[in-house]
């Protein structure tokens, strides 16, 4: 057992598998007591279960450490909240909270119905609302503690996934907002973008050229979960971990701007913005430009 967060208690949500499963291992074995939430189901979020968070929990004691199962589904408001009450009614405190929970529903946008829309959003961007929530006034109290939340490259955008680039879009924000609004009452708040080899990465629809495991991912959650990270002042950020590689992305702010004189008509933007204001480039719809073209190129008869 190690303590690079001895003495802290952590909920880790989706830890029945995976990277939340990894989180929760790594924890406990730094020496943090962990509370074990997993609705156990599937990779579409049908057939739930308690067996996959009491597993974990059996793992995490038998390697010495202290955690207790929660199989609730958080992404409703009594969920999250039992998760945090959990932690506070077994250890007394609750030191950090991370949400990994997700599912995925792919869809194009145009064939999207709202059951493969609401359930995504709900797991992913309300299930880290309802554990904050909760959490967060526990942590105001107590003067300190700290918010994860997982988000993912995809916010950039993603072909056939826009339920869940959305959500984690909204995660970055959601955990922006809490850095913002909890940083007085010295609690933290960041958001990790993993790439690593999961069930759901096994569904990304593009090539992800650099990809590690669940623990290596697990090791920077343990990181920003001690007060190694505290005293660096570590909030509002959103880091990447692939492997061998940490990103940190930039933060949101205007690239250029232009003014009128006078008010703006549609054609005097059209006659102004693209020389002036213009755009920033998207390179993920440079990469599905390049895509169609060999598409379109492979399909062409040979001359």
């Amino acid at each position: 057992m190690g303590n690079f967060v001895a003495g802290k208690v952590v909920a880790v949500t989706g830890a029945g598998r995976g990277i939340g499963r990894a989180v929760a291992l790594a924890a406990a074995a730094e020496g943090a007591r962990v509370v074990v939430n997993d609705f156990g189901v599937g990779v579409d979020g049908a057939a739930p279960g308690s067996e996959v968070a009491e597993a974990v929990v059996k793992e995490i004691e038998a390697a010495g450490g202290t955690a207790v199962a929660v199989a609730d589904d958080i992404s409703t408001m009594a969920g999250g909240q039992r998760v945090v009450d959990t932690a506070v009614s077994e250890y007394g405190r609750l030191d950090g909270v991370v949400c990994v929970a997700g599912i995925l529903r792919e869809r194009m946008l145009f064939n999207m119905s709202e059951q493969e829309w609401d359930p995504v959003v709900a797991t992913h961007l309300k299930g880290t609302f309802t554990v904050f929530r909760a959490a967060s006034a526990v942590m105001r109290a107590q003067r300190r503690g700290t918010l994860i939340g997982f988000t993912s490259g995809n916010h950039q955008g993603s072909v056939s996934q826009a339920n869940y680039s959305a959500a984690k879009g909204g995660i970055i924000s959601l955990v922006r907002s809490a850095a913002l609004g909890l940083h007085k009452y010295g609690v933290s708040a960041n958001a990790v973008a993993p790439v690593a080899r999961t069930r759901m990465s096994a569904n990304v629809p593009m090539e992800l050229t650099e990809i590690g495991e669940p623990e290596d991912v697990a090791a920077l959650v343990v990181y920003l979960l001690s007060d190694r990270a505290r005293e660096q002042r570590i909030t509002g950020q959103v880091y990447t971990i692939a492997g061998p590689k940490i990103a940190v992305w930039a933060q949101p702010r205007e690239l250029r701007a232009a003014y009128a004189d006078g008010a703006w008509t549609p054609q005097r933007i059209a006659d102004f913005l693209p020389g002036t204001v213009g755009t920033d480039p998207m390179p993920l719809l440079e990469r599905v430009e390049a895509m169609e073209r060999a598409a379109r190129d492979g399909a062409r008869p040979n001359a």
